[in-house]
């Protein structure tokens, strides 16, 4: 069927029922947490009225397009769309206009909570109200201790929308410590090798000349540099700008002491987010970081991701004294003969390697995967950083593991 007969035996997408439904589901979109405007909805209308609503695969593309502008809410777009054009309740009127016929029923598949928190409001219009007052509780700065409790402990996975939004907030005000070592500048001190000539005359300058205390030079103590690699694969996506906006908080004092603070993302090829981690604005940075990384939610080959980082930024681990941070679920997709000889060149070079890895939320997790047990085999040691509870307790994990 032509653009043009589907147009007419199916009705104008710029108006009626059709374009109500299609500016109903933008809206859905934004309670997902997808950034659509007006003018989004009104292209996406030209673009249905361009390709023609005769193929549901032709509409999921033509929406796609135009509604979807940031790699990591392409997943949210697609199970979204499923949903609400599949649900006959939901838009039986479009489904009619927009879906092709279908023989039997397909299981739904499991959506993801800020998915089924943006269509419960279509779902909440078709159900009877239950009997008695509606129960919602809202998420703020007075919060229960028994809510706040349970959010610190809900897994990141898990979290709705809203919740997300909450705990990107709280993740925000924990810091992370990272642990000192002696620099090579030196201090005045009362311990130390040498004789600190300059402050011990002056000290004589007050006392008639004499000598009544030998001051030192004691070397400085400063944080360890930092090396910082996080998983952006499909399997980390909801971990991933959660914890960018903890490690940017929470490794600022790093930064405000001028030390070296370097971060890379990874997926299918390697980004250096290093210049988006000194914007000040933890939303500017997420926004800059989403810019700058073009693998977003798909494959992880963390071996070619370090060889690039071998080859192109070896000057950013300082000598073996850089602390490597490797955020990731271990579910490589590469070479694991390759993984392993690039992880080992990492750890000739720096002075600890910490495996930071969601899957420990689960009881008796084994990396049994090809990646991760040559990640696990390199890895000085591995720490969970699946919820706020874990994070907190983050910086008394790495020192037990740099003094172990």
């Amino acid at each position: 069927m032509s653009t043009v007969e589907s147009t007419t035996l199916l009705g104008d997408v710029r108006r009626g029922k059709l374009a109500g439904n299609v500016a109903a589901f933008g809206r859905t979109l934004r309670r997902a947490g997808v950034p659509v405007d007006a003018a989004r909805i009104a292209l996406a209308q030209q673009a249905l009225l361009l390709v023609g609503v005769g193929r549901k695969v032709d509409v999921g593309a033509a929406l796609e397009a135009v509604l979807v502008g940031r790699e990591q809410d392409r997943a949210v777009f697609r199970e979204l769309f499923d949903a609400f054009f599949r649900d006959p309740e939901i838009a039986n009127k479009l489904l009619a206009q927009m879906l092709p016929s279908a023989e039997g029923q397909a299981a739904p598949p499991r959506e993801r909570p800020r998915v089924r928190e943006a269509l419960a409001p279509h779902k909440a219009l078709l159900q009877p109200k239950a009997a008695g007052p509606d129960k919602e509780i809202e998420f703020d700065a007075a919060m229960t201790a028994s809510e706040l409790q349970r959010l610190k402990n809900a897994d990141f996975n898990q979290l709705s929308a809203s919740e997300f939004r909450l705990v990107e907030r709280l993740v925000r005000d924990i810091r992370l410590p990272v642990p000192e070592v002696p620099a090579r500048r030196v201090r005045a001190g009362l311990r130390g090798a040498r004789v600190h000539w300059a402050h011990t005359l002056q000290g004589a300058a007050h006392t008639g000349g004499e000598i009544m205390a030998l001051h030192r030079l004691q070397r400085r103590r400063q944080p360890l540099p930092l090396l910082v690699l996080v998983d952006v694969s499909g399997s980390m996506e909801r971990y991933a700008r959660l914890l960018l906006a903890f490690l940017h908080a929470a490794t600022r004092e790093i930064h405000h002491r001028r030390v070296r603070r370097d971060v890379f993302a990874f997926g299918t090829r390697l980004t250096d987010l290093t210049p988006a981690f000194r914007l000040a604005d933890a939303d500017a940075m997420l926004e800059a970081a989403s810019a700058a990384i073009r693998d977003y939610g798909g494959g992880t080959r963390l071996g070619e991701s370090l060889a690039a980082l071998r080859q192109r930024h070896a000057r950013r681990l300082v000598g073996r004294r850089t602390l490597v941070l490797i955020v990731s679920d271990g579910l490589d997709t590469g070479e694991p003969a390759d993984l392993a000889r690039e992880l080992q060149w990492l750890k000739r070079h720096s002075r600890r390697i910490l495996w930071l890895n969601p899957l420990l939320r689960f009881d008796g997790y084994a990396p049994s995967a090809r990646g991760a047990a040559e990640l696990f085999k390199a890895a000085d040691g591995m720490l969970a950083v699946h919820n706020v509870q874990r994070l907190q307790e983050l910086a008394g994990g790495i020192a037990k593991l740099m003094n172990s």
